[in-house]
């Protein structure tokens, strides 16, 4: 383990652009994995509402009531606000102050070369976004993820050279300033303090690494030095730094947490999305659900209940695959390819395992729903905790880029 992440290894952070209510697509892809994590780690979940501006900014309008929609939600899937800090970025201004520090010191070439830039200009081409904030936004995303220090980011694919953005930026900004002056003697007043037999095994442990390079001293290093109970947080910083050979480690490197993809297609076997109309939102009323699965298109070779049908041509299967066990799924195989059963009677045990699923959270919705101060209420505490959480960072920001005067 890198000394980076050897400081930050609890802290998870993930956010998402505040879109509204969501969808089944947003529950298996993103939210199921949230709240597997909040009982695995120090969890910071955030709207990302400053995002939601750079490619929406001539239409603010829709952004308030989109937040509290989508926090309703991840309450209703199950995100409990008592173990994660759940906040909106905008109420947070260090991430736009780390952002500017950042920008001063970020080649031009790293924003321009993110893959997801040149690809959304495409996908979007009927807006204007050849702006200031949408050629920043992935290092607005670095200074989101930077600012609490978040040793694991939550990502898809498509997401990972983001966070390896993350990683560069990090990377040189510790190279540029973390080397404070006194360094070495700070360095080696930490080792004083781990007593003596400590200090012995860490200086053998770096000459093993600093001569032969062996990584094994070096996570033993790492490890010794975490599991010190007498030395500072910023001190343990010092000595991980040092043992790699660089400085104080301000702003610690983020690991990419793969995501599993997302396997939930839309009703019409194409990607689930709002804007192809092929969704079933997290409240989706049961009728409504009954409907819209009753709906669903099905092979278009089994025109009469008497033909038979191939499952991997119908989005009725890929569905089946989501929610169905080994048994129903061989009983759809089997009747299917026979005429046997009617694509009806293939959806009966869909509808009832989507309603099951969607139950708990339409209840858990309803709660809030009708008590908006409390949404309100969580979303207030999650800022503050947050801000306490970022002022720290800035505050070390601050000192090693020499603005620490007041």
């Amino acid at each position: 383990m890198s000394s980076s992440s050897a400081v930050s290894e609890q802290r998870v952070l993930s956010g998402m652009r505040p879109t509204g209510s969501l969808h089944l697509g947003h529950y298996h892809g993103v939210l199921q994995n949230w709240v597997k994590l909040q009982h695995e780690y120090e969890c910071f979940f955030f709207v990302a509402d400053w995002h939601a501006l750079t490619t929406h900014y001539e239409d603010p309008r829709v952004i308030e009531q989109s937040v509290w929609d989508m926090v309703i939600d991840w309450l209703a899937a199950g995100i409990n606000p008592g173990s994660v800090t759940l906040f909106a970025q905008s109420q947070v201004p260090e991430h736009a102050e780390l952002h500017l520090l950042l920008s001063m010191m970020t080649p031009l070439g790293w924003l321009e070369r993110v893959p997801t830039y040149k690809d959304q200009q495409e996908q979007l081409k009927e807006k204007d976004l050849a702006t200031y904030g949408f050629l920043g936004y992935p290092l607005l995303q670095s200074a989101d993820i930077l600012i609490y220090r978040a040793g694991h980011v939550p990502v898809g694919a498509d997401q990972i050279a983001h966070v390896e953005m993350t990683r560069e930026i990090a990377r040189r900004f510790n190279h540029l300033y973390g080397r404070e002056p006194g360094f070495e003697e700070f360095v080696e007043q930490a080792i004083a303090k781990m007593g003596k037999k400590n200090a012995k095994l860490y200086r053998k442990l770096l000459k093993s690494y600093q001569e032969k390079g062996d990584d094994e001293a070096l996570q033993t290093a790492h490890a010794l030095v975490r599991d010190q109970q007498n030395i500072t947080l910023r001190d343990k910083e010092r000595l991980h730094g040092f043992i790699e050979g660089s400085g104080k480690v301000i702003l610690p490197e983020p690991q990419a947490l793969l995501t599993p993809a997302s396997k939930m297609p839309g009703l019409d076997g194409r990607k689930m999305s709002k804007s192809y109309h092929n969704t079933i939102s997290m409240r989706e009323a049961p009728e409504s659900v009954d409907e819209k699965i009753r709906t669903m298109p099905t092979d278009p070779a089994r025109v009469r209940r008497t033909d038979p049908g191939d499952p991997e041509k119908c989005p009725v299967w890929q569905w089946h695959e989501v929610y169905s066990d080994e048994k129903t799924l061989g009983w759809v195989k089997e009747g299917c390819t026979t005429a046997g059963i009617g694509c009806l009677d293939c959806k009966k045990p869909l509808i009832e395992s989507v309603q099951t699923e969607l139950e708990p959270m339409t209840q858990r919705a309803a709660e809030y729903i009708n008590n908006p101060d409390l949404v309100k209420s969580i979303v207030a505490e999650g800022n503050e905790k947050a801000r306490e959480a970022a002022k720290q960072t800035l505050e070390e920001v601050r000192e090693a880029m020499g603005l620490a005067y007041r």
